[in-house]
């Protein structure tokens, strides 16, 4: 499966695998905050996935948004969490980042396209 080549998704499924490992073990955390932080987390990599198997662009392309929102999402919470506790996710902040900035890219770049496409669609049609 093409999705799991994607750098974006392996920084995801990594970025899972951070969450899982220093933050949802924490007791003292509230479990509705690690509830929405591990569906949020599972989102990014889920909906790069689903995006992939899409044949149009603009399928393609509102999984990427999704998963960006679910990114952003992430990031939230863990500014929840660090206010709470009176902690640092600086590390995965940054790699969350790193995600949002490969998603607005592959989305811009899949809008380019499409609208590409849409021009060189009406050249033909006026003829």
């Amino acid at each position: 499966m093409e999705f799991k080549n994607l750098i974006v998704y392996q920084k995801a499924l990594s970025n899972f695998q951070e969450i899982e490992s220093r933050i949802l073990i924490l007791k003292e955390l509230d479990r509705n905050l690690k509830d929405q932080l591990r569906r949020a987390s599972i989102s990014i990599i889920l909906n790069i996935a689903e995006g992939s198997s899409r044949f149009s662009m603009a399928d393609r392309k509102n999984f990427l948004v999704i998963s960006r929102g679910s990114a952003f999402e992430c990031s939230a919470i863990l500014d929840i969490i660090a206010f709470k506790l009176n902690i640092s996710f600086s590390g995965i902040q940054n790699i969350l980042e790193e995600i949002s900035k490969m998603l607005y890219k592959m989305i811009t770049t899949l809008r380019e396209s499409e609208e590409y496409t849409m021009k060189k669609k009406n050249v033909f049609e006026r003829r």
